[in-house]
């Protein structure tokens, strides 16, 4: 799969998880939300703050960055998809090396259980203690793998990797980078 089709692969996989309004328990039955999908951005600066967003005065691209230091990204910029909420960096495959595209998103109102998206290839466990669901190929699609780690119960932030067709590369980098994303976010109590 070429950089690419990798880098519309996650973008369609980002809008998705973004513009749902279902939730799905792991290995359940989706189910009709209870809240409507958030369409504005985290309030930051001097005007008012919204309290029900654990994410208010974060950066997604200054999290993205600082959790893949040191792995030769790029610096990472806003998705096509929801540039407010979701940062990316792409990395091109190489003789030496897989390319990966990698993202962030920041997802107030939305539980770290909701909409996923292929309930038989997800697995619930924690991320340095915090709740998280790991999701293999979230579209039905080889070389996917994700995160989604709870900030509040309504609330989650979501690690998503695609490395051409290899799942199990974007599973290994997902649960390398998701630990360093995860102690960047507010506190779950």
């Amino acid at each position: 799969m070429t950089a690419r089709r990798v880098s519309i692969a996650l973008a369609i996989l980002a809008s998705a998880f973004s513009l749902t309004a279902c939730t799905a328990q792991v290995g359940g039955q989706a189910t009709p939300s209870s809240s409507t999908a958030r369409t504005s951005a985290p309030t930051t600066g001097s005007g008012s703050v919204d309290p029900d967003n654990p994410f208010a005065g974060l950066n997604p691209c200054t999290i993205l960055d600082q959790a893949l230091a040191g792995l030769d990204f790029p610096k990472a910029v806003p998705t096509v998809a929801d540039a407010k909420e979701s940062c990316r960096a792409s990395k091109p495959s190489t003789v030496s090396s897989q390319g990966a595209d990698v993202a962030v998103s920041l997802q107030p109102g939305r539980g770290y259980r909701d909409n996923v998206g292929n309930p038989s290839q997800a697995s619930e466990g924690t991320v340095n203690g915090r709740p998280a669901v790991e999701e293999r190929e979230p579209l039905n699609v080889a070389g996917q793998c994700g995160v989604w780690l709870e900030v509040k119960p309504s609330s989650r932030a979501q690690v998503l990797i695609a490395s051409g067709g290899d799942t199990q590369a974007s599973c290994k980098l997902v649960e390398e980078v998701a630990p360093k994303v995860e102690t960047q976010l507010p506190k779950t109590n």
